[in-house]
């Protein structure tokens, strides 16, 4: 069978990009180098499958920090989160809301997203070669040719694309096949690549105390990155836990990349955690309650007399780190440390000496440079025909949804553009909306 495009990698990108192709007339092949398609979809959130956001378009894009809500802008609003759940609930997976913005499948298994993916492909005539492991993409006078080999018989062929999509996603996960093949490619072409870091990973560190706070979460805490000159950086209103190695959870992972790159480039790093213990109470208001505290009669401990909803564990650290004992009396606390604790209580100070790598990262940062790529098609700039999406971008959301969202909505643009040089005697599948 002769293809118009060729598709490689067939997770949640590369599965929707084919779809999608397949229903809008294409001869689509899609090559995935492991047994099976959708491995990461099938392992994502914690095997439910956190499918997209309650978010809009607009707020949704502004996650991925300012270049990347640039890239985005366009591709959102062809493809919003909304119409996302309206085309799984098309292809027969009814979604639910969650708590912090997420959506999940209405039956709480991640299989049923990766099986609509599949059967939306297959059903479009999408012909899909598992096992197949692209070694080379080489420009062709008719656009690309790859060399692919056969991982479990050894044989090597060449297979021809008029048009080709990249959907290989990063480094993270390894053993589901993400092991950053296509890097090499892009820079072979000569286009310029941001070094890929693990991202939404654990953080670690090796401080007694910090170990010693293992099993608590902290389900109200605001996780923030601070400069070297205290100036606020980035922050998030998400749960924070703490772990035998650092910290995890979505508040901590959401802020990992920092660390990872200083981590990758052997360097210190310029920013440092800190954990709003209390986002409820403003630090007047809490100098306030440790002033009202210190009056209270019978001298009682000061833990005891703040009468705050945080673990006892991580009062007395916060109590340390402001310079106090863990059983100091409340009428025994001088204005400065007083001052001090209000500080510690709005921004406990983790030490974090690096993250957990690539294999417990949920994402990769890093990848092939915005400026290469098209926003309106993801057409790779200088290579007629080239297409890149999903994570082998330099794009990268917080948890919650959003690098599924960014991964269906580079495919959907990437498949619009695509079939839009396809020849004119290739009518769309009339099953859906050619265009929306």
């Amino acid at each position: 069978m002769q293809h118009d495009i060729v598709v490689v990698g067939a997770g949640a990108a590369g599965l929707w990009c084919a779809a999608r192709l397949g229903e809008l007339g294409a001869r689509v092949l899609l090559l995935e180098k492991t047994p099976r398609a959708g491995t990461k979809v099938l392992a994502s959130g914690g095997t439910h499958c956190n499918l997209t956001t309650t978010l809009g378009e607009r707020e949704a894009a502004r996650l991925f920090g300012l270049r990347g809500e640039r890239f985005l802008r366009h591709a959102f609003r062809v493809l919003p989160p909304r119409a996302v759940r309206d085309r799984f609930h098309e292809l027969g997976v009814p979604t639910v809301e969650a708590p912090l913005e997420k959506i999940f499948p209405a039956s709480g298994r991640a299989r049923d997203v990766r099986d609509a993916l599949l059967r939306w492909a297959l059903a479009h005539q999408v012909e899909l070669r598992y096992e197949h492991s692209v070694r080379t993409i080489q420009p062709h006078e008719s656009g690309w040719m790859l060399e692919v080999e056969h991982t479990t018989s050894g044989q090597v062929s060449k297979v021809r694309a008029p048009q080709l999509v990249l959907a290989l996603g990063g480094k993270s996960y390894a053993s589901t096949g993400t092991t950053g093949d296509a890097y090499a490619w892009l820079q072979a072409l000569g286009l310029q690549l941001v070094t890929p870091v693990p991202a939404l990973v654990p953080l670690t560190s090796h401080t007694p105390w910090v170990v010693d706070l293992a099993g608590i979460a902290l389900e109200q805490a605001h996780a923030r990155l601070v400069d070297r000159q205290g100036r606020l950086t980035a922050e998030r209103a998400r749960p924070v836990l703490f772990t035998h190695q650092g910290l995890s959870g979505p508040g901590a992972m959401d802020l990992s990349e920092p660390f990872a790159r200083a981590e990758v480039e052997r360097r210190d790093c310029e920013v440092e955690l800190c954990v709003d213990l209390v986002p409820q109470h403003t630090q007047e208001a809490l100098r306030e309650r440790i002033l009202q505290a210190s009056a209270r009669p019978g001298a009682p401990q000061l833990a005891r007399a703040l009468e705050l909803d945080l673990p006892r564990r991580v009062m007395d650290a916060a109590l340390v780190q402001a310079g106090l004992a863990t059983d100091v009396r409340a009428n025994a606390v001088p204005k400065p440390q007083r001052h001090a604790l209000s500080v510690v209580l709005k921004g406990l100070r983790v030490p974090i000496d690096g993250t957990r790598g690539f294999d417990w990262a949920e994402v990769t940062a890093g990848g092939l440079a915005l400026d290469e790529v098209e926003p309106g098609s993801c057409a790779v700039r200088g290579h007629p025909s080239l297409y890149v999406i999903g994570e082998l971008l330099d794009l990268q959301g917080p948890i919650g949804g959003l690098n599924f969202q960014a991964a269906f909505a580079t495919a959907e643009i990437a498949a619009r553009a695509c079939a839009d040089r396809l020849p004119k005697d290739h009518p769309p599948d009339d099953h859906f909306p050619a265009r929306s």
